[in-house]
């Protein structure tokens, strides 16, 4: 295999983005590099498609501008001349019965002043989140979850109407068990050195940090766009990184599970998948926790203990086709929804206004889509499609008035596509780095470790690979063939 270059032979499991940008990383270096994927695709949550002969995103929808790895990660692919800003990033919340705008000022749904919320919270959480200031400073230690720090400072009601629906976004989590030194890292290093909650959400806002992960387009751009798309979908950025892997000598196997490592020698291993033999100088696990807690059990035990303890939560999307005309004005970008108010879907995106190249592939159509399912909500995921469908229609009549029956629709379910980072998480990645590391030639990769989000999850694999191709040495170039 990889017959072409010479290079140590680098096997990575894993055909998500963050395994392929390893896969390109370690390619491009001169690596011989063979990625295999369990599934018949690429691109784990990032997957293009249509409806009703409408380009869409079925999985994730836009990169995070402001972190350099996925928009370069495109750009080094020959997507560059496809990014596009979205056409609009003016979002609402829906609370209450009612759509409010979101508001501006917050950092991740924390606000550097109490009026920047009117109109979404009531006089007295508007007054509750003016007392932060009298409070005693608080001793957040090592981590602290950020739904209860907030609370304690702000009150709930800033939670529940602001704050989870964002993180919901992002992590289909619980914000009152979301680590903050995860999530939210700017800010929780503020808080440590301010005596207030608004002091350390100013202090962020001061030095233009920004949110770490895209949450239902609800960001707004501050001197550019905070997210990105790409034309023709963030779905097709995994064939474009895959056809430069092979460009570069690399092999991709789709339906190709890793089953066993086994060490050979003090540095080797030999990659077991099916009947398939790979021998390699070094691997990447870049597969989802409990995958790689199974093939590290025979070698790291510490670490596989600690990443079968992670859990994940799974999401629906409902996309929904609409003939144009049939529709009312609908706000924005989309909506966010509190979960405290009780409803089945947790967002929604207007595709066909914030993507000029959803609205241009199909101009007569309208195309929308909502998310379903939080961890512990396993139950309403696993509905039945036209269940789903409906409930969507339900919550979107109640919205936004609207009336009209969908010319198409389809669901798209991510079973246990979003590890959970509770308190604590940045602690375990660290131990299982640790234990991994003790391993010659074998590193982790992927959402379950530095952030959900594309940007993190490029990062992830990027230091991966770095970290094997200044470790490793030249090797046989007959090492790693198949047999």
């Amino acid at each position: 295999m990889n017959a072409d270059t010479t290079g140590p032979h680098v096997v990575v499991a894993g055909g998500g983005i963050a395994g392929l940008a390893a896969a390109h990383r370690l390619a491009l270096a001169g690596h011989r590099v063979t990625l295999l994927e369990a599934g018949p695709r690429l691109g784990g949550k990032l997957l293009a498609g249509e409806i009703a002969g409408a380009p869409v995103d079925l999985g994730a929808e836009s990169l995070l501008a402001r972190r350099p790895e996925a928009v370069a990660l495109a750009r080094a692919v020959g997507l560059g001349d496809r990014l596009q800003a979205p056409v609009t990033t003016t979002a609402s919340v829906w609370s209450r019965g009612a759509l409010v705008p979101m508001p501006k000022g917050h950092v991740m749904g924390v606000p550097g002043d109490a009026h920047a919320v009117d109109g979404l919270l009531s006089e007295e959480g508007v007054r509750r989140i003016g007392r932060d200031g009298e409070l005693p400073p608080a001793d957040i230690g090592e981590d602290i979850a950020i739904g209860a720090y907030v609370a304690d400072r702000m009150g709930r009601e800033v939670v529940d109407r602001l704050v989870e629906p964002l993180l919901g976004g992002v992590y289909a989590g619980d914000a009152y068990r979301i680590s903050m030194r995860a999530a939210v890292p700017a800010l929780f290093e503020a808080a440590r050195r301010h005596p207030t909650l608004t002091a350390a959400v100013r202090a962020v806002q001061q030095a233009g940090a920004t949110v770490p992960a895209d949450a239902a387009g609800a960001a707004t751009g501050l001197g550019g766009s905070v997210f990105l798309g790409i034309e023709g979908g963030v779905g097709t950025l995994p064939g474009a990184v895959a056809d430069a892997i092979r460009a570069a000598g690399g092999t991709i196997l789709t339906d190709a599970p890793v089953t066993a490592l086994r060490r050979t020698g003090p540095t080797g291993w030999q990659v077991v998948s099916g009947d398939r033999v790979l021998t390699a100088d070094a691997v990447v696990l870049a597969t989802p926790a409990g995958p790689a807690a199974a093939l590290l059990a025979p070698h790291a035990p510490a670490a596989s203990a600690e990443l079968g303890a992670v859990a994940y939560a799974s999401m629906a999307l409902v996309t929904l086709a609409f003939r144009r005309s049939d529709l009312p004005a609908l706000p924005g970008s989309g909506f966010l929804v509190p979960p405290v108010d009780g409803h089945t879907i947790k967002a929604s995106t207007f595709s066909s206004q914030k993507w000029g190249w959803v609205a241009d592939g199909a101009p007569d159509l309208f195309v929308l889509r909502t998310s379903v399912g939080r961890h512990g909500e396993e139950e309403q995921v696993h509905r039945e499609d036209a269940d789903l469908v409906a409930a969507s229609l339900k919550d979107l009549a109640a919205a936004t008035g609207l009336a009209a029956r969908p010319v198409a629709t389809t669901v798209t379910r991510w079973t246990g596509g979003l590890p959970q980072y509770p308190v604590g998480h940045l602690d375990r990645v660290a131990r299982v780095r640790e234990a991994v590391a003790a391993l010659p030639g074998l590193r982790v990769a992927g959402a379950a470790y530095d952030g959900v989000g594309i940007p993190a999850c490029i990062a992830s694999a990027h230091r991966a690979a770095d970290e094997i191709i200044a470790t490793s040495k030249r090797t046989d170039p007959g090492a790693g063939h198949s047999r």
